[in-house]
């Protein structure tokens, strides 16, 4: 907290602060608090002679409790160790640290991950997970005295392989991960928001992947483990338990800070609590006019939102979006697209190092009831804008997402956008809009949520031919896979974005956009050496460095297991050959075909990325009243 700006105008308003917190315990929300509070911030803002805020908190609260862990060991030697975890070469580095441990302690036993269950992600609160019970069953039955996971890598592998330390932590087995430099933070925090106050990393030097056996090897006996054994053999201390201390009570309305615009910003920012970009102040009187047009109470939860499992109130969500610079009739949108966060099809991906970024879009009437754009520049508009501003924050209070701590993107992420689907151009083409292939009713409105790995790279097809459209949305799509080249999974989701006059050539022959799935399936082919040379040397989970005859056993396995056949050679292919060994690249009902944008031209893009949740907007009982008050 500054001094030298605040420290005179935060003993004036602590009185303040104090007498809000108590008039709201006792008042509801239509009491005569808000011009009382703001009679007595206009009071202090003379004293200061700027203007000032007094602002509540934007994150919910943590819904885990604390663990206490048991001490750790005295000596390795006749302790049963577990080596776990499959990221990363850790076929490389547990060798050497079973080596390491035999010769300083030969009476230890150790268990490597092929002779024990694999524990993966730790299930969220009322969650089971197989994997992680069996995995619980087999460190009981095998007297596991130690738990060494590994490697941290990635932001996806990363919380798999803390996994196994958690679940050890809570059995009372000590643990450490081994992770790379940039993910200690993941792994701490993924640990802490499972309740875990105090988990023991050691950290390697460097990219696993980019190093040689020779400098594994080395890198794990000269710097892995010293720390590994100060890990396991020095008890946690209570500084490590006090970093989790501060965790927020008292009422979800109180005001916690009073500064300048400029102090909040700097606050909130020092605070975690924004995206780095300007926020407009959240004070109780603004997130009580977004409480106006909630369909629900303030105190009601909304969800409970991995990763961090917090509470989110319709309160923290409407803080956020005062924050963000949405309007307060925004609030039943902000509500749908929370529950929607907490959907696993959305959420899946976010902490990757790929850096799958959100958006969504609506469908419905609500959207041009409140003036969202479906049009040219849809993304850039001041409605759409707000909306996807309180998905990044959102993302980061409200689901405990920080880029550098659980979103790991390598080169960061763009801003969350939101788009509209065009209703009127639907009709015009006779397609259904998405909402209702989904089972909703056309007069329902509706938010999805989605994830991509890619944005831009339209294509304009220079044809009036529905089939060559479609074959150019076939290349498209099989070359738009999951990671660079499509070296990852071999079906992955994807939203495919189409203006009106393109969906109108495409609609002249399908009738309906499965009928275009379903032929788009069969079209959109990768041959298989594309697919093996790209999974073969650019695997996101490590190097494959094995010669020619390597690749072409993997060509094989590959074969066998994607669903390899003789079939006829793609159109877009300069070759003398009429057929060709080809892999699917799509699968029904992994793609979102949307009509939008500028109707007055002829545009595609392709987004492959995550899966989609959509959810239905609720609106409070007197909506038109609160609207026409608008007015």
């Amino acid at each position: 907290m500054k001094t030298s700006l605040l420290t005179t105008s935060l003993l004036m308003a602590a009185s303040v602060l104090c007498a809000a917190q108590v008039q709201r315990a006792v008042c509801d929300e239509t009491c005569s608090f808000e011009s009382q509070a703001t009679e007595s911030r206009e009071t202090v803002n003379t004293v200061t002679s700027e203007a000032g805020y007094a602002v509540v908190s934007p994150v919910g609260r943590g819904t885990v409790e604390m663990i206490k862990q048991a001490p750790r060991l005295k000596t390795l030697e006749g302790k049963t160790i577990a080596l776990v975890g499959v990221s990363f070469m850790t076929k490389i580095t547990q060798a050497e640290i079973k080596r390491l441990i035999l010769a300083e302690y030969p009476k230890a036993k150790v268990i490597l991950q092929d002779e024990i269950a694999y524990c993966g992600v730790f299930p969220a609160p009322g969650v089971r997970r197989k994997s992680n019970e069996e995995f619980r069953v087999a460190l009981k039955e095998r007297g596991v005295d130690a738990v060494i996971s590994g490697n941290g890598g990635c932001g996806l592998c990363t919380p798999k392989e803390t996994g196994a330390c958690i679940t050890a932590e809570y059995m009372g087995i000590p643990s450490v991960l081994i992770a790379g430099p940039g993910f200690v933070d993941q792994a701490y925090y993924t640990a802490l928001n499972n309740g875990v106050p105090a988990l023991r990393v050691a950290e390697y030097p460097g990219a696993f992947a980019s190093h040689t056996p020779e400098e594994l090897t080395r890198n794990t006996r000269e710097i892995l483990w010293p720390q590994i054994k100060k890990a396991l053999l020095t008890d946690i201390t209570a500084e490590e338990i006090a970093r989790n201390d501060s965790r927020s009570r008292g009422d979800i309305r109180d005001d916690i800070y009073y500064g300048t615009l400029e102090d909040v910003n700097e606050y909130f920012q020092s605070m975690n609590w924004s995206d780095g970009l300007p926020i407009v102040p959240p004070t109780f009187e603004k997130v009580q006019e977004f409480m106006r047009f909630s369909p629900v109470s303030y105190d009601e939860t909304v969800a409970v939102l991995p990763v961090a499992h917090r509470n989110t109130t319709a309160w923290h969500v409407a803080v956020n979006g005062v924050m963000a610079g949405c309007k307060p009739q925004y609030m039943p949108i902000l509500i749908a697209m929370t529950k929607a966060m907490g959907d696993p099809a959305f959420r899946r991906t976010l902490a990757s190092t790929h850096a799958w970024n959100p958006f969504c879009w609506l469908n419905g009437p609500l959207a041009a009831q409140l003036g969202f754009d479906k049009g040219q520049g849809q993304i850039n508009e001041a409605a759409n804008a707000a909306l996807g501003r309180f998905m990044n924050l959102a993302l980061m209070n409200l689901a405990g997402y920080y880029v550098k701590q659980d979103r790991m993107g390598t080169f960061g992420y763009l801003m969350p956008w939101a788009m509209v689907e065009d209703e009127e151009a639907c009709r015009a083409v006779g397609w259904e809009p998405y909402h209702v292939r989904q089972g909703f009713k056309a007069e329902d409105s509706t938010i999805t949520l989605a994830s991509t790995l890619m944005w831009g790279n339209n294509m304009a097809p220079s044809t009036l031919d529905p089939e060559k459209i479609m074959e150019l949305l076939a290349w498209d799509i099989s070359e738009r896979c999951q990671f660079a080249l499509g070296s990852g999974k071999q079906f992955t989701f994807r939203t495919v974005l189409m203006t009106e006059p393109v969906a109108k050539i495409l609609a002249s022959k399908y009738k309906t956009p499965q009928a275009l799935e379903k032929k788009l399936i069969t079209e959109s082919r990768r041959p298989l050496k594309e697919r093996a040379f790209a999974n073969y040397y650019a695997n996101p989970g490590g190097t494959k460095d094995g010669g020619e005859h390597n690749l072409r056993q993997y060509t094989k396995h590959l074969s066998d297991t994607e669903d390899a056949k003789e079939t006829k050679t793609p159109a877009w292919y300069d070759s003398s050959e009429s057929t060709m060994t080809t892999i699917p690249t799509m699968r029904m009902g992994m793609t979102a075909f949307l009509i939008t944008g500028d109707s007055a031209r002829n545009k595609m893009q392709t987004m492959p990325g995550g899966g989609f949740a959509t959810v239905k907007i609720e609106l409070p009982a007197n909506w038109d009243e609160l609207i026409k008050n608008l007015e």
